[in-house]
């Protein structure tokens, strides 16, 4: 099924979960799609911002009501989950609005944070805020880009040789991400 037949049926349910579960790469391709007019840019941009805005707040929420549960105590062992209080410790409202930038930090900082007293009403409306302009930004590089990204799938349907690239990118991409991950299980 190509993206075209899957946004043509499911639209900016698409895009929401994709926030929701994935993040960026979702929502710059949100981007795309309303640069080609499949959605609109501001209909991509809400949905966006309302998929992150919610999951955050879910995973706020559960580490709110669970901090004591074996699954959070775990998580509170990780590399990621101290980094995340680190931050938090020294830079709260600036880390609470950046946390969905940080690479790595992004679905364990709002249960770090439902774990400490910072106030649900605190979270909701710095979460609100900084949900919009990521969505913004993330959706608006997609839009921007637009024109660049459909010339290079354009010279990727001419060109083998760009192919090999492209395979290339993706196989280092995947042989780093191995390494992280095997190094974190590594290091717990």
């Amino acid at each position: 099924m190509s993206i075209e037949s899957l946004v043509a049926q499911y639209g900016l349910a698409a895009l929401f979960a994709g926030a929701a579960l994935e993040g960026e790469a979702a929502v710059i391709a949100g981007g795309l799609l309303a640069h080609q007019g499949l959605l609109s840019l501001p209909g991509a941009a809400a949905a966006a911002a309302a998929g992150s805005f919610l999951a955050d707040q879910g995973w706020f929420a559960f580490g709110r009501h669970f901090r004591d549960q074996r699954w959070v105590v775990k998580l509170r062992g990780t590399a990621a989950f101290a980094r995340a209080q680190a931050q938090l410790e020294r830079h709260p409202r600036r880390f609470l609005f950046a946390f969905r930038f940080l690479y790595g930090l992004r679905t364990v900082s709002p249960i770090a944070v439902g774990t400490t007293n910072i106030s649900q009403r605190q979270f909701l409306a710095i979460n609100f805020v900084a949900a919009i302009i990521w969505a913004v930004i993330f959706t608006g590089i997609g839009y921007v880009f637009g024109d660049a990204v459909e010339e290079f799938v354009g010279r990727l349907r001419h060109d083998a040789r760009l192919w090999w690239i492209v395979g290339g990118v993706v196989a280092a991409g995947l042989i780093v991400a191995a390494i992280h991950w095997w190094r974190g299980r590594r290091g717990q």
